[in-house]
Parts: C-alpha cells; sequence; structure tokens
C-alpha cells in the first residue's frame, strides 16, 4: 500500500516539478502564434481549448497499453512500479512533450517530417517506414482488442466478433476522414470522463476490497523467469513511455491554442496515463500472485484479467461500466492512429487533405492492409507492435536532443532516455528468439550498449560539425 501511494505521489510532484523544469528548457513562449490559428483550414488545423485537447490527448495515447502492458508486467510483483513511475516522469512525459511543442514550432509537423528536418532527409524515409508500420500495427491491434472484449460482453463465443470488427473499422473510418471538431473534438470529452472515472472506480474497489498491494522488492518474481531487462521495458510502454504518442502529438499540435498550454496537454496527461498504468498494475497485483495471474493471462489474455478485476472489485453493474471504460480506449487510439496515419502519407506525397475525395483516397488503402492484418496472431502481433512502438521512441527522443543541443540549451533530459531505450531495443531484438534472433540474454545486452554508445556518438559528431558550419 505504502508503495502504490507514494509511487502515485512522485508521478504527481514529476509533473508540478520535473514537467515545469522541461518546459522552461524548452522556452514555451505565451505570444507565439500556433498552428491552429497560423494554419487554420477547419479539419486538421482548428484552434481548441486546453481541456478539450487535454481530453483527446489522454483517449489518443491511453490504448490498452497502459492496462494491458502493467497487467503483463505484473507478473515481475511490485519491481514493475519503478519502470512506470520513473519512466513516466523522466522519459515519456520528456518524449511526449519535445514530440508535441516541436511539432507546434514547426507547423504541426509529423514525426517523418521532424525527422528530415532534425536528423537529416535521408534518415526520413526509414522514420516513414517504421511510423507508418506502427500506426497500422496500432489500429489493428486496435480493432482486434477491443472487439474481443465487446465480444465477451454480449456472448462468450466468438459469434459475433465479424459484425463488431466491421462495426469498428466503420467508425474508424468516420473518425479518420471528417474535419477533427466534428468527431473527435466533441466525442472524446465525454470518452475522457468515462475512462478516468473507471479507473477512480478501479482504484476505490481495491481499497475497499481490502487485499493487500505488495510493497516493493527489487527481486524479479516472474513465474517463467523472463528477465527484467530488457522485456519489461517493451511490456509496460504506454504508461511509461511509448513511440505510439510520438504519432498522436502532433496531432494535437495542430489544434493547441496557446504554447502555455503545453505541459498540461503532453506532459501531464502522459503522467495521468502512467497513474492509470499504476492503479491497473496495483489491482492486478492485489488480486492474483504470479502464478494465478499467469495461468488466466494463457487461458484468456489481458482481456480475462480485466473481466475478472473489475467485476471482482465493482461488482457485475460497476464492472460492467469499468469494462466498457477500458474499450474505450483501443478505440479512440485506433482512430487516431489511422488519422495520423492518413496525415503523414499526404504530408509525404503532397495531397491536399481539404478535400474528402483525398482523404478517402488516402485512407481506403490502410483500412484494406489493416483488416487482412486481423487474421494475424494476436500475440505475434502485439510483439511487432512493442518493438516497433519503442524504436519510434527512441526515434523521437534523439530528435528532441537534436532540437534542444541546437539551442544551447539541457539537451541531455532528452539523449539520457534516447540512448537508454536505444540500448533496450536492440538488446531486445538481438534477444528475444520469437521475432529476433535468440541470443543469449548476456551477449545480447553488450551489443545493445555498443550499438547505444555508437548512435550516442554520433549524435556529438553531427552536431559539432552543424555547429561548426553554423559559426561559419
Amino acid at each position: 500500500m505504502i508503495t502504490f501511494i507514494s509511487a502515485i505521489v512522485l508521478l504527481i510532484l514529476g509533473y508540478l516539478i520535473y514537467g515545469k523544469f522541461v518546459d522552461r528548457t524548452f522556452k514555451s513562449d505565451a505570444n507565439k502564434e500556433t498552428p491552429a490559428h497560423t494554419l487554420e483550414d477547419g479539419v486538421d488545423f482548428v484552434p481548441m481549448k486546453s481541456n478539450r485537447n487535454a481530453f483527446i490527448q489522454i483517449l489518443n495515447i491511453a490504448g490498452v497499453g497502459p492496462i494491458f502492458g502493467p497487467i503483463l508486467g505484473a507478473l515481475y510483483g511490485p519491481s514493475a512500479f519503478l519502470w512506470i513511475v520513473f519512466g513516466a516522469i523522466f522519459a515519456g512525459g520528456v518524449h511526449d512533450y519535445l514530440t508535441g511543442m516541436i511539432s507546434t514550432r514547426n507547423g504541426g509537423a509529423h514525426l517523418p517530417a521532424l525527422a528530415s528536418k532534425f536528423l537529416g532527409k535521408s534518415f526520413s524515409h526509414i522514420v516513414n517506414f517504421f511510423t507508418l508500420l506502427l500506426l497500422v500495427l496500432v489500429g489493428t491491434v486496435f480493432v482486434t482488442a477491443p472487439a474481443k472484449m465487446i465480444n465477451e460482453l454480449i456472448t462468450p463465443d466468438g459469434s459475433f466478433i465479424t459484425i463488431i470488427v466491421f462495426c469498428i473499422f466503420a467508425y474508424y473510418i468516420i473518425a479518420t476522414v471528417l474535419p477533427i471538431d466534428k468527431v473527435i473534438g466533441k466525442v472524446y470529452p465525454i470518452l475522457g470522463f468515462l475512462l478516468i472515472l473507471s479507473a477512480i472506480g478501479i482504484c476505490i474497489g481495491m481499497f475497499l476490497y481490502g487485499n493487500p498491494i505488495p510493497e516493493l522488492t527489487l527481486e524479479n518474481l516472474h513465474p517463467k523467469g523472463i528477465p527484467y531487462y530488457p522485456v519489461i521495458f517493451l511490456t509496460i510502454s504506454c504508461g511509461a513511455l511509448s513511440g505510439f504518442h510520438a504519432t498522436q502529438s502532433p496531432i494535437i499540435s495542430r489544434t493547441i491554442d496557446n504554447e502555455k498550454d503545453g505541459r498540461k496537454v503532453f506532459y501531464g496527461m502522459m503522467i495521468l496515463e502512467a497513474i492509470i498504468a499504476m492503479i491497473w498494475a496495483a489491482a492486478a497485483m492485489s488480486l492474483m500472485n504470479g502464478e494465478s495471474l499467469s495461468v488466466l493471462l494463457e487461458s484468456g489474455g489481458p482481456a480475462a484479467v480485466v473481466n475478472k478485476i473489475a467485476i471482482t472489485f465493482l461488482g457485475t453493474v460497476g464492472g460492467t461500466i469499468a469494462v466498457l471504460g477500458v474499450i474505450v480506449l483501443p478505440i479512440t487510439s485506433g482512430d487516431t492512429s489511422f488519422r495520423a496515419a492518413r496525415m503523414i502519407i499526404a504530408d509525404y506525397l503532397k495531397i491536399d487533405q481539404k478535400r474528402l475525395a483525398n482523404r478517402f483516397k488516402v485512407a481506403i488503402p490502410l483500412f484494406i492492409v489493416s483488416y487482412i492484418l486481423t487474421n494475424m496472431d494476436f500475440q505475434l502481433l502485439w510483439r511487432y507492435f512493442s518493438w516497433a512502438n519503442q524504436v519510434t521512441a527512441s526515434i523521437a527522443l534523439w530528435i528532441g536532443a537534436v532540437y534542444l543541443y541546437s539551442k544551447n540549451t539541457h539537451y541531455l533530459i532528452a539523449m539520457i532516455p534516447a540512448f537508454f531505450i536505444t540500448s533496450v531495443i536492440c538488446t531486445y531484438i538481438f534477444f528475444d528468439p520469437n521475432i529476433g534472433f535468440g541470443l543469449g540474454l548476456s551477449t545480447a545486452t553488450w551489443i545493445g550498449l555498443c550499438f547505444a554508445l555508437l548512435i550516442t556518438a554520433l549524435f556529438f559528431v553531427v552536431m559539432k560539425k552543424r555547429k561548426k558550419l553554423v559559426e561559419a
């Protein structure tokens, strides 16, 4: 209990103290006009107030990740709390804030365009590939996951799954092509309230139920002995650090009314997502030990754990409402995944998006590919998503480091987490036998560390060359 409460307090203090430091480092300016005003088009560039933007941002970034990921991470025991807390404060919050604010300063540009400007044009093609891969994988995952949860509420068999999938896709098409303030801007604040209400309900129910929440231990309690490093940093991504957020923040950078809203909308919503992740991780640890949690995950997946937690803590009616709040998460991230993919392709191919026909022209092929991917094994799909997700986070943090270095300010706030997650993704791809090379952990770790050091050395070489060119 003390560990859980302390973690929540640290997250709040992280927003109040470190979030303010990050904002001051970036030097947000209330007098600068934002793209929502300078490029207003009534479709994607639309000024909206900070509360509405904040609700849209939390729903954009909070798919099933801050629930499914922490539930899977709960297998490690309370040591999972460490990554959620320190990852969100020093990596995820910085990542989301810098991506959103750098995009705001660059006309609402998406990640590939930012990579082209700050990392080089040749690198932007790689970033385009990874970003679009991630967005399509996210969109697909966030079709199949909510479809299964909705189906379980209706009937235990899979008789309605195809109809539900088509209904979700139909909504995604509407939300992807219509102006942002017509569907997303109106519906999301209501859904955001439902999301927060369900998390609060689970938290209160957990305390009233009375099961103890395990206190912090550094011991790896995973029942299958899967190593903490590097696996947990991909298992728990949303809620700590997630590259998917770098694809979503530029959507809101196009609707930010004032730069001073950035800390609340970008950094603050990352902290809120971490609190949601803490609640679900704690609920899983409180209700089940590692063995029983592992058994339930193997038989029914994270969705079965969500149902068990919600019904146990809140009863049938309250639990159903809480599950509906969980279902909202992936659906409201899936739609903006496809929306972001549409924007990126349109920007890359220079296809004007004011005409509805042009929006459909870009969006329809995305949905065809995604529908084909829904037939892929979900567990394998999730592994590819997790790795591509953190590769994207690494790229976004290096962009942040380059930007801050070029502004002669505290670039280490981005470079240190960039170095860390770069070593993690490299270690993971060499260690994991399912999507990687299956090397020994020690060998994979050294390769990951060397790769991160190489990228860091390259960072300093390139930045010093750029500085000399500017001085010359």
